[in-house]
């Protein structure tokens, strides 16, 4: 039930992307306008999972779950009968806002419902799986969804998702009482999710325009201005909004920096390789969602045979580190592709690889992150968990379309004077050179992810520590 509530999440992150085409051409706005279809929905995440953190621990997770679950639908009701872009933006507006409470909510009351080892390591190897699988079913379903129905139930498909994830509240979490007895830091508030705010904009807006870009840069350098006041507010405010004793211990810090980086490094796998399928092989938006079913299927694999099994015998140090190695093996063979790759000898291995390895990171680093929390600040720590995944998606997707992108450039710049003085500018021929330089670019990309994974490789090994998680007394911070 509290996977189902997480995929929901997720899948809004890449289900509509899919359905965007139609749905410009049902309600007729610009393309220039059609990121913010999917930027206010990461806008409005991404900036209040702090808050929605620290709401569920007062609240109580239960009561939480609740609000986000009813408001989450509300929202994808009112998207899907959208008649007017506006309406259609504030609709995934309001999804993320709502998500930004439900998100946290649903790993805070995982957290606190499974306390032993083995339970807690197939528990978490089941929200593991959703996580990491949550992108591929998102283009497996909004493409089935857009190809047989129509772009709406893209937003529609939540609501039968929230009813049967809400009858699993009322029957399974128990309900548990907020903390009352404080209060909520509006100070820190206002400055976490301004910070996340213009940190997340400033990195949105790099891909639609250029990191020298005045809006661009002005955001990050405001966000990062405030995130730094934010910390050092923290350290002095009574009612911390993100309590840093949390953070205080290597094994959590190890895993908030490997989700960290999976999150950059999946951007390759989920947005550049979609890209792939669709425009240089020419495969239908339903083709390639299910193109991408062998990682979810290699993911499911690795996380209940490996990571469910020996999480709370060896601890996330063996786990981490080999799955960060395997994902750096799948983005390497996908640096391999061309324009004339085939699907089986060249895509497959690599999704294979990747979902291994992704298998291997993400429950033991979601379980490591958050064993051991007081449950007064569960609901915090959740939101760290998944603040630090919405940045490092938020990152990969700036950085790396920004990579693919100037390459490509100069690649196709390049290969236009050499076609032009050898034959002549031919359509033909130079359509071929961009297709060439297309993958070049998305090459690079690659390559780019792998570093991040091969980085995550080292610094893992470093900081993790052996022993289940929740058995090292570091881990509980500092009182």
């Amino acid at each position: 039930m509290l996977a189902l509530a997480q995929l929901m999440v997720l899948l809004d992150a890449t289900v509509v992307n899919i359905a965007l085409p139609r749905a410009q051409s049902a309600l007729h706005f610009s393309s220039g306008n059609r990121q913010w279809i999917v930027t206010a929905y990461a806008l409005a995440f991404g900036s209040l999972l702090l808050l929605g953190g620290r709401l569920s621990d007062l609240w109580g997770r239960r009561n939480a779950l609740y609000v986000g679950l009813a408001g989450f639908a509300l929202a994808s009701l009112l998207g899907g009968s959208a008649h007017s872009f506006t309406i259609l933006v504030v609709a995934r507006a309001l999804q993320g806002v709502f998500g930004a409470l439900l998100a946290p909510a649903a790993l805070a009351a995982l957290s606190v419902t499974f306390s032993d080892p083995k339970e807690r390591a197939r528990a978490f190897s089941i929200y593991g799986l959703v996580g990491g699988s949550g992108a591929a079913i998102g283009l497996l379903l909004g493409g089935a969804l857009t190809q047989w129905a129509s772009w709406r139930w893209c937003l529609f498909i939540n609501i039968p998702l929230a009813v049967a994830a809400l009858f699993g509240v009322a029957l399974f979490v128990r309900g548990a009482r907020g903390e009352h007895r404080t209060r909520l830091d509006v100070l820190g508030t206002v400055l976490a999710s301004g910070g996340l705010f213009f940190l997340v904009f400033g990195l949105s807006h790099a891909v639609t325009s250029s990191w020298s870009n005045a809006a661009t840069w002005g955001s990050l350098v405001a966000g990062a201005v405030l995130l730094v006041l934010f910390v050092a507010w923290q350290q002095r405010s009574k009612f911390s909004l993100l309590p840093l004793r949390i953070l205080t211990n290597r094994t959590r810090a190890g895993s908030l920096v490997a989700l960290l980086l999976t999150s950059m490094g999946l951007f390759a796998v989920f947005l550049l390789l979609a890209y792939y399928l669709e425009e240089t092989l020419g495969y239908s938006p339903l083709r390639t969602g299910v193109a991408f079913l062998p990682i979810v299927l290699a993911l499911s694999l690795s996380s209940t045979s490996a990571s469910a099994r020996l999480l709370a015998k060896t601890g996330p140090r063996p786990l981490v580190p080999t799955g960060m190695l395997l994902a750096m093996m799948g983005m390497v063979l996908f640096t391999r592709l061309t324009p004339y790759s085939d699907y089986w000898s060249h895509v497959l291995p690599g999704l294979v690889v990747t979902g291994l390895g992704l298998g291997l990171i993400l429950a033991p680093a979601i379980a490591s992150a958050t064993a051991a929390i007081e449950p007064r600040d569960a609901g915090a720590a959740s939101a760290m968990v998944n603040t630090v995944q919405q940045i490092g998606g938020s990152i990969g997707t700036a950085l790396l379309n920004t990579i693919a992108v100037t390459v490509t450039t100069r690649a196709l710049v390049h290969a236009k004077g050499n076609v032009a003085q050898a034959f002549g500018v031919h359509q033909g021929t130079f359509a071929q050179a961009q297709r060439s330089a297309t993958v070049h670019g998305y090459s690079v990309a690659f390559w780019w992810s792998a570093g991040f994974f091969a980085l995550g490789t080292l610094l893992t090994l470093f900081l993790l520590e052996s022993g289940a998680p929740g058995d090292n007394a570091s881990l509980a911070g500092a009182p």
